[in-house]
């Protein structure tokens, strides 16, 4: 790291601590800037290529898991939450959650209440998979090497919806792409939940095509975020959809296939066998 980017980092690192200390006051673009000596303009382009999101899409990331936080808490109330954040409104809050988490602040604070979840266990041929849909499209696929814990990590997104273990013909058509020619399914719906940055991340892994591969530092450049790797792999490892959204497909710039959240060597054999289907379809 040169002396100029240690500087800038050093910057940011000021910026980032002192919005997580303050943004109670949600501190604007100025305010934040002349803390550590920068302009407003030169500022929002250093701290988004280097946190990869903007100043105030970060200072809406605290504030909302600060109003989670009070959320969990069954006697506080959506103004309480508003207040405590540093919020003008309900309003404001509501807005807030509905950009940063795709539900509303009441959604979130009932756990997923008359949320209809459908779910089902299934056979892959990298072991046992739990795939979860809404009305929506698919909310969830991970490996299930133990079905009950597999089950319960997933009912901690929204433990007051409605579970129904039975197969419905969203997740049939998912399931589908483990046995049938890819350009042939109809196609398949996600009903997912993440910030904008995780979203857009997701989308970019949706480009790689099967059979190749990208590196952390590839996909920030495709968001153009290039100085973002660090929070790629972030957002990568929080992917909830197993193999339909290909996170399997990212690896290292030096070559080295990495870790994987339901294990390197299952990383490994998806890798080996979708590059011997996709030689089969040349």
């Amino acid at each position: 790291m040169t002396t100029q980017e240690n500087i800038n980092f050093n910057r940011i690192a000021e910026a980032i601590d002192y919005l997580k200390l303050h943004f109670r006051e949600q501190p604007n673009l100025d305010e934040v800037a002349e803390k550590i000596n920068l302009s407003p303009f030169h500022f929002q382009r250093l701290f988004s290529d280097w946190a990869g999101v903007s100043p105030k899409k970060f200072l809406q990331y605290l504030s909302v898991e600060y109003a989670k936080s009070i959320l969990k808490d069954k006697q506080a109330t959506l103004f309480d939450a508003a207040y405590e954040t540093g919020l003008s409104s309900t309003g404001r809050l509501h807005d807030l959650f509905i950009r940063i988490e795709g539900m509303t602040p009441g959604e979130f604070k009932n756990g997923g209440e008359n949320l209809q979840i459908n779910y089902s266990f299934a056979e892959s041929p990298f072991g046992n998979i739990l795939v979860a849909s809404t009305s929506k499209g698919i909310c969830h696929m991970s490996f299930a090497d133990n079905e009950d814990d597999a089950l319960a990590e997933f009912k901690t997104r929204f433990p007051k919806a409605e579970y129904h273990q039975m197969v419905d013909l969203i997740q049939q058509n998912a399931l589908y792409i483990f046995t049938h020619d890819w350009q042939k399914l109809n196609q398949i719906k996600l009903h997912l939940k993440g910030t904008e940055f995780q979203l857009k991340v997701w989308e970019t892994l949706l480009k790689i095509p099967m059979g190749e591969l990208s590196t952390y530092g590839n996909i920030a450049e495709a968001i153009e975020k290039p100085k973002a790797s660090r929070a790629v792999g972030s957002a990568i490892g929080d992917n909830p959809v197993a193999f339909l959204i290909p996170c399997h497909r990212v690896i290292q710039s030096t070559g080295a296939f990495g870790q994987y959240h339901w294990g390197s060597s299952r990383k490994t054999a998806m890798i080996g066998w979708e590059a011997v289907k996709s030689n089969h379809s040349l």
